[in-house]
């Protein structure tokens, strides 16, 4: 099964004395890029978001992790200050002031306004207590965000299974097109031979009009590149229906196909043919445009 590569999930949740709010966003991305976004008291939970999305088969995209945690029952915690922080924020506060000639009403709760000033003190059981607490909310938020993916992953799934089908019937038209173009390369060589020949006098020879149709038929053969096609394509199946990151696999394969149409297309001597060659390389592109969303 396919996974999309855009989704979203959010889960909140009352955990611990904790209201924490857990939103997951993803859009397309070659590798795994993660950016979390969270109280800077509990920064330190960071470096255990990343490792976790991945543990639950999160690959490839540009995830963006929103985490909001307000402390509602807080027996027994320890509040400091942050004074680098804090002197830092009243020097832009006053400089704020100061440019656009505001009314000063800087107070303590003013500056107390912003959280990012204190510093809860934990002991490192109360650290391990808060990340078992945010990872009820995140798995919660995960999964929906998976489900999310999963889903669109079945959309793409049947439109690149009805392109790849689309691809597949012009594939067999261009070879019943190229039978019949062999076929009427000898009809007309041999009629264009006769006549030339009866002109002059000179016997015809059905060993040479044979040797011509070989050549000809040898030059425009595309048997292999017809047999390798359809090889790919039953590849193309395999990969959407294994339960594993697909989009990298899906791509060098899309590359494959691509390379045999235009073989094919510089083969052919025929403008239906072409025409029909057109129309797969339209179909392979709308194919490698919606892989992009895969994850």
């Amino acid at each position: 099964m396919i996974k999309s590569m855009t989704s979203f999930g959010r889960a909140r949740a009352t955990v611990g004395g904790k209201d924490i709010t857990v939103e997951i966003r993803s859009v397309n991305n070659r590798f795994f890029d993660c950016s979390v976004k969270i109280p800077r008291a509990f920064s330190f939970l960071e470096e255990k978001i990343k490792p976790y999305l991945q543990s639950k088969g999160i690959s490839r995209g540009k995830i963006d992790v929103f985490i909001s945690i307000d402390v509602i029952d807080t027996p027994d915690v320890e509040i400091g200050i942050d004074e680098g922080y804090a002197a830092a924020y009243l020097k832009a506060l006053c400089e704020l002031r100061d440019k656009f000639e505001l009314k000063d009403d800087i107070s303590v709760m003013r500056m107390a306004q912003n959280k990012d000033i204190f510093i809860i003190k934990k002991s490192e059981d109360d650290a391990e207590r808060d990340w078992a607490d945010l990872s009820v909310v995140l798995s919660e938020a995960i999964e929906k965000f998976i489900a999310g993916r999963a889903r669109e992953g079945e959309n793409i799934a049947a439109d690149l299974r009805g392109k790849v089908l689309d691809i597949k019937e012009r594939a067999k038209k261009i070879e019943k097109l190229s039978a019949e173009d062999t076929q009427s390369y000898r009809v007309k060589l041999e009629a264009k031979l006769k006549e030339m020949l009866s002109d002059n006098r000179i016997a015809f020879d059905e060993n040479r009009i044979l040797t011509e149709c070989a050549i000809f038929a040898d030059k425009i053969a595309i048997d292999e590149e017809l047999v390798r096609l359809d090889s790919h394509f039953d590849g193309f199946e395999d990969i959407l229906a294994a339960d594993e990151p697909a989009g990298r696999r899906l791509d060098f394969l899309v590359q494959e196909i691509n390379r045999e149409t235009n073989t094919i297309g510089s083969k052919c001597q025929n403008a239906a043919i072409a025409k029909l060659v057109v129309d797969m390389k339209c179909d392979i592109e709308k194919i490698r445009e919606q892989i992009q969303n895969i994850e």
